[in-house]
């Protein structure tokens, strides 16, 4: 098997540069991962399957298409041509395509290291967007979609695509890796996020068996708050919400879900008469706009 994937890495070094490769062999990848990965929950909406799903709620068809238009039109504007520009910098930090192939110790140990740098830097940076300036004129696009599904993971306005994937090219733009632990690298992070924003809890999600890993249910619920502190910033594990304490809404919730039921109504009411970090100027017609339960 590894001697069939030195072949088949030799091929594509002998008959395509690097620049070629990890520009347009990026995006090429990126969006092979993105749309394949990502349609079947479309489908899964489309045909009205609710069971594990987070939410009752569907997305209208109007709202799925306008979705995959813009992702398009973002992909191809702003992804591929920030691809494009950045291959100096990682040519630069001493990014390769040769062979031989980097050991899978080597592979993993940098991939685990790009998770947790990443995971730091996405936080912080989210919670920027979180603010109340950007939230309103650049963050709420993302938030548009309440009720998220996979393909919605990469929509957003081009700014946070920009500030954003800042983090998610961090740790290889200073560590400077094989091609192939980026490619790794970038198929496992389009996974997670279209797995947060899949709409659907699975018995086989990875949240029940990875510690700290926040899945679909954890970053739902930071959707179904359309104002500036909904918690669950965190990217792809949850200790950093932890640690700060913005994640003491989705826990209570929790709690009480698991404990005994309580009224929408009643949630609202607690909602709005306890949070004091409410934003008026990101709500709607004067009041937070509440997609599901949520206590801050």
């Amino acid at each position: 098997m590894a001697n069939a994937f030195e072949r088949g890495w030799l091929y594509l070094v002998t008959n395509f540069s690097d620049f070629q490769l990890a520009s347009l062999g990026s995006f090429i990848l990126h969006e092979s991962v993105f749309f394949l990965s990502g349609l079947p929950y479309l489908f899964m909406e489309i045909w009205g399957l609710k069971k594990y799903k987070i939410q009752g709620k569907m997305n209208t068809p109007t709202a799925q298409q306008k979705c995959i238009i813009r992702l398009l039109l973002y992909h191809t504007c702003v992804n591929l041509p920030l691809m494009m520009v950045s291959y100096p910098l990682f040519k630069l930090m001493g990014m390769t395509s040769k062979l031989p192939l980097p050991s899978w110790k080597v592979a993993a140990f940098q991939i685990i290291s790009y998770f947790i740098l990443e995971d730091f830097i996405f936080y912080w940076g989210h919670r920027f967007l979180h603010t109340k300036w950007l939230y309103k004129h650049v963050h709420s696009v993302h938030h548009e979609y309440a009720t998220p599904f996979g393909l919605t993971s990469e929509y957003a306005h081009p700014a946070e695509i920009l500030f954003l994937g800042c983090a998610t090219f961090f740790g290889p733009a200073i560590t400077g890796p094989h091609l192939v632990t980026l490619w790794l690298w970038m198929i496992l992070r389009v996974l997670e996020t279209v797995e947060a924003h899949c709409g659907y809890d699975f018995p086989w999600s990875l949240s029940k068996f990875i510690p700290l890993y926040g899945g679909a249910d954890f970053h739902d619920y930071h959707h179904r708050l359309l104002y500036t502190k909904s918690g669950n910033y965190a990217s792809t594990f949850t200790y950093m919400d932890w640690i700060f304490c913005t994640d003491k809404g989705y826990r209570k919730l929790k709690q009480l879900k698991e404990g005994t039921e309580v009224s929408e109504e009643l949630f609202v009411r607690d909602l709005l008469k306890g949070s004091e970090e409410r934003d008026d100027d990101c709500c709607q017609n004067g009041k937070v706009e509440v997609k599901d339960y949520a206590i801050t």
